[in-house]
This record gives structure tokens, C-alpha cells and sequence, in this order.
């Protein structure tokens, strides 16, 4: 992280590594807040009322009051994009963050306690599309997290110890896997195709439902690319033709190998090329939508 990034918190912006939270922060202490993480392609901050609205949704779900408006949200999150835009196309990821504030150990909630939020931002830089087209490994595991998994909570311990054991194996991520069916990675969502359908898991209380994931089944209907959204078992999973992770910031990205298995011929399929180049079709008009608005 470069130290002349600039972060947002509680209504002030200022280098990062100058911003402070107290220790008693429920944050710090509980785990007592939840998260985002929006892409900012060259300036244009992307879907940003989807993730405005999952952030509301995470907020109500765990009983604290929104502390901004969607305008005093859009405000801050591009002036913060704008101080750390050093050339016009670069591209940038915004974490943003918000707890339940500092007050004393209780696990009660803290009566007339402000929020904390924080923002940051860091360089995102793209993925080669060589790179991409030879595809990650992943591994299987067994979905050890808590029931509500659709909020994104900053309490994320149980995702770091599935990721770490993926990491140990040589592979890029852990898919989960509850009462033998997939649900998601340890921080992504999945994709499947089989016979040129493409396939996801429905929403749950065991899934977060992702940004780009929906940005994903919206295009394929544009484009008639054949897609579900349903229940897919751990045999399916490995029976498929073709395996993807989503995320923000990872986009679309192609598992060649699980469980030390080739998916497919070993390379990203061929209806992953057709979904990649649509994905990126449609950030082009972002940023041909963003030029021409400055």
C-alpha cells in the first residue's frame, strides 16, 4: 500500500497510515461490522448502487442504522476515488467499512454510539488475459461457516482458514461445499457449465449474493447464453465442463484444475471466452459513459 494513499474515516480524508480506530472499536473487538469492496474503473465507481443496496442489506441485517444517505455514500466514495486517481485510466478498489462503533466489551448493543466508517483505496490492477486463459487451481472443502453467509460481515475468520488451506495446497481458492451442495468460494462466487448451460447456485442465506455474479447472469440473458440459477451438487461440480469464480475484483476467473483434477481440456472453455469478452465489452461503455460525462 503506497503511503500517500488517502483514506476516508469518520468525515475526514487523510493519509492512511496516519488514520486511527480505539482499540475498543466493536469492530476491533467483535467482528461488529460489514463490508464492501467496489472496483473504480478509470474513476467510475462500477455498479455502485448494487453495492449501496447490499450494503443497506448487510446493514439491516445486523440491526445498525445506516449512517449515510445513498447521495452522502456517493459523495464520499468519489471524492475519495478522485484523491487517489493519479492518471486517468487507472483503475482503483474501494474497501469500505462499517461497525457499530467504540464503546465499552458488552455484547449488548452500545446505546447512542456513533458508526465507524472507513474507506480506503488501492491500485487494481488487471489480469493479463494470458494469464487468465491458463486458469487457477481450486480445492473442495467443507463450508464450516456460519448460517448467514448473504451478509458481509468483516468477521471473516472462518473464509481466512478455508482460503489458507486452498493456499497450502498450491490452489487459488476453496469452494464450499454444505450437505453436498456447492455454495460458494472463500471469496468468491461459482459457475458452472455443463452442455453449454451455464449454472450457479441460487440465492441463500448460505451464499452472498455478488455483485458481480448478478452482473454475470444479466449479460449471459442479454447475450443468450443459456443460464440457471439452481441447486448444484458436489458431483455436478465435478462432473462440469467448464468452472468460474466471480468477484469483484477478480471478474471471471477459470478453474482448469480441482482437487488436483484437470476441469474441461485444462484450459478456460470456450464459453468463458464468449463471457469474458462480453464482461469486458460492457466495462468499456463504462468507462466510454464516464469520459464522456468529464
Amino acid at each position: 500500500m503506497s503511503r500517500s494513499s488517502i483514506c476516508y474515516l469518520n468525515g475526514d480524508y487523510l493519509p492512511l497510515d496516519q488514520a486511527r480506530v480505539s482499540v475498543l472499536d466493536r469492530g476491533f473487538i467483535f467482528g461488529d461490522g460489514v463490508y464492501e469492496v467496489i472496483p473504480a474503473y478509470g474513476g467510475n465507481l462500477f455498479r455502485l448502487r448494487q453495492h449501496l443496496q447490499r450494503l443497506h442489506n448487510s446493514l439491516e441485517a445486523i440491526r445498525l442504522s445506516n449512517p449515510l444517505s445513498d447521495t452522502q455514500w456517493q459523495t464520499l466514495l468519489q471524492t475519495l476515488v478522485e484523491k487517489n486517481q493519479h492518471a486517468p485510466e487507472s483503475d482503483q478498489s474501494i474497501y469500505l467499512q462499517v461497525t457499530r462503533g467504540v464503546a465499552q466489551r458488552d455484547h449488548r448493543f452500545p446505546q447512542n454510539t456513533p458508526a465507524t466508517v472507513f474507506a480506503m483505496s488501492h491500485p487494481l490492477a488487471p489480469v493479463a488475459m494470458e494469464e487468465l486463459q491458463t486458469g487457477v487451481a481450486a480445492i473442495t472443502l467443507d463450508d464450516i461457516r456460519w448460517r448467514y453467509c448473504y451478509i458481509k460481515t468483516i468477521a471473516l475468520l472462518p473464509n481466512i482458514l478455508l482460503k489458507q488451506q486452498a493456499i497450502e495446497k498450491q490452489a487459488t481458492e476453496a469452494i464450499l461445499v454444505r450437505n453436498g451442495e456447492v455454495t460458494e468460494g472463500s471469496a468468491s462466487n461459482l459457475f458452472v457449465v455443463k452442455d453449454g448451460v451455464i449454472k450457479t447456485p441460487a440465492k441463500s442465506e448460505y451464499l452472498l449474493p455478488g455483485i458481480t455474479r448478478d452482473l454475470i447472469v444479466e449479460l449471459a440473458q442479454k447475450n443468450r447464453l443459456p443460464c440457471e440459477e439452481c441447486r448444484i451438487t458436489e458431483t455436478e461440480l465435478h462432473a462440469a465442463d467448464e468452472i468460474w469464480l466471480s468477484s469483484s475484483t477478480k471478474e471471471i476467473l477459470p478453474v482448469t484444475r480441482l482437487d488436483d483434477k484437470t476441469v474441461g481440456n485444462g484450459k478456460a472453455g470456450p464459453l468463458w471466452k464468449k463471457m469474458i469478452s462480453v464482461y469486458q465489452a460492457y466495462k468499456q461503455t463504462l468507462r466510454k459513459h464516464a469520459e464522456g460525462a468529464a
